[in-house]
């Protein structure tokens, strides 16, 4: 039996991924952090997108059961992900807003 090998994936790492390839992975500084939310953000609806296709082409008969499930699994995976950070900007708002004038 072969192992399943596993991956630590810490948020700094997670973010520094999602910069590379939002640059081509060519390390140009010229990217704005808008331009590389806007991208994050679309890649994030297009992982939905592509389950809800694979999920609709599993209930109409056809697809591959493994596809679907790899597809869902992106789109949990993303959604927690979206989820972790936006807890983390809120959090950061509300402590901003308590610190004194």
């Amino acid at each position: 039996m072969s192992t399943i090998p596993t991956i630590v994936v810490t948020p700094s790492a997670a973010a520094d991924a999602y910069g590379r390839v939002d640059r081509g992975d060519s390390g140009n500084s010229g990217s704005d952090f808008g331009t590389t939310l806007q991208h994050t953000l679309q890649g994030a609806v297009d992982t939905f997108h592509a389950a809800d296709t694979e999920s609709t082409e599993a209930l109409t008969g056809g697809g591959n059961l493994t596809e679907v499930v790899t597809a869902l699994s992106r789109a949990e995976l993303t959604l927690q992900t979206a989820t972790a950070i936006r807890d983390r900007v809120v959090q950061a708002y509300q402590d901003i807003m308590k610190m004194p004038i």
